[in-house]
């Protein structure tokens, strides 16, 4: 590399641009001087000629010095339905994110618990907790694989955004009553949310997100087309995978704290030994409640380190591919086949002894029974929906505008509301 550094950036317009750096030798943990580390700091080089050569103020430029070529950059965006011009400092993906996590339907997520429900005490996780999680671990993997931290926590905010009230025995019971108009999906239902039923802009229905983020989402509620043939965008999978890696690290979490798992029971898991060996190696013996919280965190640590370890390997092929090569070949990020296995049983035990706990069962069919009464009624009088999506109910399947109505609930929400429909037999119910 001779006296200095030489980096080239291909992808900043119609020419490429070689810039050079050139500065003397420090010891490898020192840096020449300070960084800068507001805009107001950073002073845009300049060439001979005095124009700008490049601006970390710029997204796009930030993106084509940090990304990974197979990352998505904004720059290849496919757009938004509707047009929109491009905001000063922000690119589209970090306007996706914020978009996101202003509605009315995120902020919902903190009355959806994620398992358990609310009868059952309030220390275990709900949607947007768990959400936050998600969020953290996929940052991390976009990170480090020099991915679209953006797109990828746009996608994360995002994914429960369609989760209805009650966990997945919510899902269960509106999936049945929906088979008229094909069931119920909590994927399929955050697109609709975020293309219909969020009203933030007068000029049009929705978020109006890009391509790419409805795109991931659409994928979500496609899994099995999305296993095969083309490969889904990376920020997409390592979003799917951080989803998996949280649930099943903090149900774990959530159902040792309520007792209905031991340590000793989960002990027989090759997985969980694994990470109590860690913690031992750490912090020795403890007492069972310190052991709890240091268990979660090994068991994401240990799951994460694998990810990324079999990812960079695998990803040392697609050196100078774009995103769409990187998905027209089929490549997917996946754990080792020895932590794989190792997962796949913890997960066989999970819905075994947590999801099907006889703790659980009276709690899920009462919760169950709520839901199913309030669809069966507003079936039968419709008129008893609220005004905007009796209207909705002009132009679109009963059923499929009831399980809207009652998917967008939170967990306190539809029990009002079954609340009301037992004390009033007319005038429409509450809107969300």
């Amino acid at each position: 590399m001779g006296s200095g550094l030489e980096l080239f950036i291909d992808r900043l317009g119609a020419e490429s641009i070689r810039l050079s750096f050139t500065r003397p030798h420090v010891p490898s943990n020192k840096i020449a001087g300070p960084l800068p580390t507001t805009v107001a700091e950073y002073t845009a080089p300049t060439m001979s000629t005095g124009g700008p050569l490049i601006d970390l103020r710029r997204y796009a430029d930030r993106e084509h010095l940090l990304l990974a070529s197979y990352a998505m950059h904004s720059s290849d965006s496919a757009g938004r339905v509707e047009h929109e011009s491009p905001h000063a400092y922000r690119g589209p993906y970090g306007r996706d994110r914020d978009r996101i996590l202003h509605s009315s339907a995120f902020r919902r997520l903190s009355g959806k618990m994620q398992v358990f429900t609310g009868e059952m005490g309030t220390y275990h996780r709900t949607r947007l907790t768990h959400t936050f999680e998600v969020a953290s671990v996929a940052r991390t993997l976009a990170r480090v694989l020099r991915l679209n931290e953006d797109l990828t926590e746009a996608l994360a905010l995002m994914h429960d955004i369609g989760h209805p009230p009650y966990g997945h025995c919510g899902e269960d019971v509106l999936s049945e009553c929906m088979q008229s108009v094909g069931g119920f999906s909590h994927n399929q239902f955050a697109l609709t949310i975020v293309e219909e039923l969020e009203q933030r802009y007068h000029a049009f229905a929705g978020l109006n997100l890009s391509a790419e983020t409805l795109a991931g989402q659409d994928t979500r509620a496609h899994k099995s087309e999305a296993a095969v043939g083309r490969a889904p965008l990376l920020e997409v999978q390592i979003v799917d995978a951080a989803d998996s890696i949280a649930y099943d690290a903090h149900d774990i979490d959530d159902a040792l704290q309520m007792g209905l798992l031991s340590i000793d029971s989960l002990s027989e898991l090759r997985i969980i030994r694994r990470a109590m060996r860690r913690v031992r190696e750490k912090a020795g013996e403890l007492p069972t409640g310190a052991m709890r919280q240091l268990l979660v965190h090994e068991l994401i640590d240990l799951q994460v380190s694998d990810l990324l370890q079999v990812s960079i390997e695998l990803l040392q092929t697609a050196q100078g591919m774009t995103a769409d090569d990187v998905r027209d070949a089929g490549i997917r990020v996946h754990h080792s086949e020895t932590l794989a296995a190792e997962r796949a049983e913890l997960e066989r035990f999970l819905f075994n002894a947590v999801y099907r706990h006889p703790r659980l069962i009276p709690v899920r069919e009462s919760a169950a029974n709520r839901v199913r009464v309030l669809f069966d009624v507003l079936s039968q009088t419709p008129s008893r929906l609220p005004l905007r999506f009796r209207r909705r109910a002009e132009s679109l399947p009963l059923d499929r505008v009831i399980g809207e109505y009652i998917a967008g609930m939170t967990d306190q929400f539809c029990d009002q509301q079954f609340a009301s429909l037992e004390h009033s037999t007319a005038g429409p119910l509450a809107d969300w």
